[in-house]
C-alpha cells in the first residue's frame, strides 16, 4: 500500500537508532529514545501559503512529540507538517 500526503503534509520513515553509545556501551531497547532524524518518503504538493521544500530521500530533524504516527506493512511512519521540520541533514 502506498500513501500520498495531501497539502503540506510530509510522510517520514524513522532511521535506525544507534545501538551503542560513543563509549561503546550497548543500550537496552527500553532505554532508547525515538530517533529525531527521519527520512522523507513523500511530500504533499504544498498550499498557496506553504511551499514544500523537502523531497523524498532527504533526511530531516523533527521534534519527538510532533506529528501523527502510523504503522503500515510493519513499518513505522510519521506524518508531519512542513513547519514541524526543524532542519535538513546535509552530509
Amino acid at each position: 500500500m502506498k500513501l500520498r500526503p495531501m497539502a503540506d503534509n510530509i510522510l517520514l520513515k524513522a532511521t535506525e537508532a544507534e545501538e551503542t553509545t560513543s563509549f561503546g556501551i550497548i543500550l537496552a531497547t527500553s532505554n532508547k529514545e525515538k530517533p529525531a532524524i527521519y527520512e522523507v518518503v513523500s511530500a504533499g504538493p504544498g498550499t498557496k501559503d506553504v511551499t514544500v521544500t523537502v523531497k523524498p530521500g532527504d533526511k530531516v530533524v523533527v521534534g519527538n512529540y510532533v506529528g501523527s504516527e502510523i504503522k503500515l506493512d510493519g513499518v513505522d511512519y510519521k506524518f508531519v507538517k512542513q513547519d514541524d521540520i526543524l532542519a535538513v541533514v546535509i552530509d
